[in-house]
Order: structure tokens, then sequence, then C-alpha cells
């Protein structure tokens, strides 16, 4: 019988639209049993938005907490410095047989460009142990070092992700390329797959992290990579359609 047991490393959005609170919920909706290693917190201060690591000695602790558990899938959000990333790292390393979805959190204010370039380096060490990695736009340049301003640059990042040695990526390209249809790319290293939905009005938080842990959660069900990609798109158009139905986009 297949696992329900699914873990998310992710870190605490203190308004609970991403993060971790956007990979549990989406876990139970999914009707499976989320577990969860907290890679940093978040706070609202003086100086902004914060992001708070967790001790990459606890973050280890917690993972290795989880050792003896049959997880059906895996979902990596934010790493907040190069420290936990490794964490994060060496326990996917020993998990080889199990669906990894990789969520390369890389745009954060908090973050000077070295920490930047640092967690990149870093992050692109996860490629070939991951199962699919899911960037934004921003993420995407900055992983793979080029400017994404058409469709056509759109690929070359994919094919650029995929010499690193990333199996297969999706970039969310959101309304870049067109102000009526949110547009991604899914490459599975031989063909390109473009998808589109309706561009929907809203302040909406924690769509990718949804997304992310979507694929993650059709993985562990058993769908194939482009099945899970593609439900996953719809599972999080519907998602944001109906998230004032939940009072989601009163705090924004």
């Amino acid at each position: 019988m297949m696992s329900s047991n699914i873990l998310a490393i992710s870190g605490n959005d203190i308004f609970s639209g991403g993060g971790l609170h956007a990979d549990l919920t989406t876990f139970a909706v999914n009707k499976l049993h989320g577990f969860l290693t907290v890679s940093c917190l978040t706070a609202l201060t003086s100086n902004g938005f914060e992001v708070i690591p967790i001790e990459a000695t606890v973050v280890k602790q917690q993972l290795d907490s989880l050792v003896n558990v049959d997880f059906a899938a895996i979902k990596i959000g934010l790493l907040p410095n190069v420290d936990v990333a490794e964490q994060a790292l060496h326990f996917v390393q020993n998990h080889k047989t199990t669906p990894v979805v990789l969520d390369p959190v890389l745009v954060c204010k908090e973050k000077h460009d070295l920490e930047v370039s640092s967690l990149r380096d870093e992050l692109v060490k996860f490629f070939p142990y991951v199962t699919i990695v899911t960037p934004n736009l921003v993420e995407a340049q900055l992983l793979a070092q080029i400017e994404i301003k058409t469709t056509n640059d759109i690929k070359v990042a994919a094919q650029h992700l995929h010499e690193l040695g990333a199996h297969n990526i999706i970039i969310k390209g959101g309304n870049r390329f067109d102000d009526k249809e949110a547009i991604d790319l899914f490459y599975d290293g031989r063909e390109f797959t473009f998808l589109s939905a309706p561009l929907l009005d809203g302040n909406n938080v924690g769509a990718g992290c949804t997304f992310a842990s979507s694929i993650a959660s059709q993985l562990a069900q058993g769908k194939s990579i482009k099945e899970a990609v593609r439900l996953s798109k719809d599972f999080v158009c519907v998602a944001i359609a109906h998230a004032d139905d939940y009072g989601v986009n009163q705090l924004f």
C-alpha cells in the first residue's frame, strides 16, 4: 500500500498565506498526512518583513527525527541560508527513490546579493536529486543566469536548468507574456509544453507554495510528472478564484 505521508521542508509565513501553511493545507485537501521540518520563521518588524533562519543544527535534529518515516513525496520550500540548505540536501540524498519537488525561493529583499549568489549555487546542487524544480521567472533568471524577456528566452532558461542537472522544470511565467493569461512552461528535457489559464484578479499570497506542494501531492498519489503539473495548475487557479470565500485576501 502506498504511503500517505508527505514532508514539507519550509518556512513559517507569519501571515499564514504561504510557506508551511500553504503546504499543510494542500496536503490535507489531497487527503495526505503532512509532516513538517521548519526552516525559518518570519516577522514584520520595524525593519520590514524579516526572515529568521532556524539554526542548522535544529533543522538537522528535525530531519533526523524523521529518518525512519516512509514518505510518498517531499516538498522543499524556503531555505534561508546555505547551512540549512545543506541539511535539506543531505536528507534528500538519502531518499533517492522518493519524488522531490524543489521550489527554489531565491528572491528575498532581506538578502544581500552575495547571499543570494551563494544560495543559488547551493540550490543547483539539489537538481540531480529532485524530481522537478519550480522557479518563478525571477528565480529562473538567477538560477540559469540569463535574462528572460520573451517566450523563447524562457525556453533557453529551461534548457540551461536541465543542463545543470534538473530532470524536469516548470517555470512560472505569470502575466509577464500576456496581460490576460497566466503562462507557465514545463520542460522535461525533450519537449516544451506551455500551460495557460485566465489571469485572475487579487493580491494572492502563497500561490507558488501551493503549486509546488500540489505537485508533490499528486506525485505522492502516483501521478506522472506532466499530469501532476497540469492538475496543480488547475488546482491553484481554483484556489485563487475562491480565496475571498475564506477571507484570505482581506488580510492584505
